[in-house]
């Protein structure tokens, strides 16, 4: 079932699957929030937003309308 990636709980793990290019910041591309690539949520900062991912073994903060933009699929 494909889900928005700010759906995911932490510590669960995810696949992406597909992704919004007109809404994802290019570095984000670069550090390899690619299709096929897994995703795991981290932590959600106190308010909500951003949320803390591992995505190819990098540490990113995504912004929640952002994540919103990432579609996976939990494995």
């Amino acid at each position: 079932m494909e889900i928005c990636s700010s759906e995911l709980k932490i510590g669960e793990v995810a696949e992406i699957t597909s992704i919004n290019l007109d809404e994802i910041p290019l570095k984000l591309l670069e550090m390899g929030c690619l299709p096929g690539n897994s995703i795991t949520l981290i932590q959600i900062a106190p308010l909500g937003d951003p949320l803390y991912f591992n995505v190819n073994d990098s540490h990113v903060a995504i912004r929640l309308e952002t994540a919103k933009e990432i579609t996976v699929t939990k494995l």
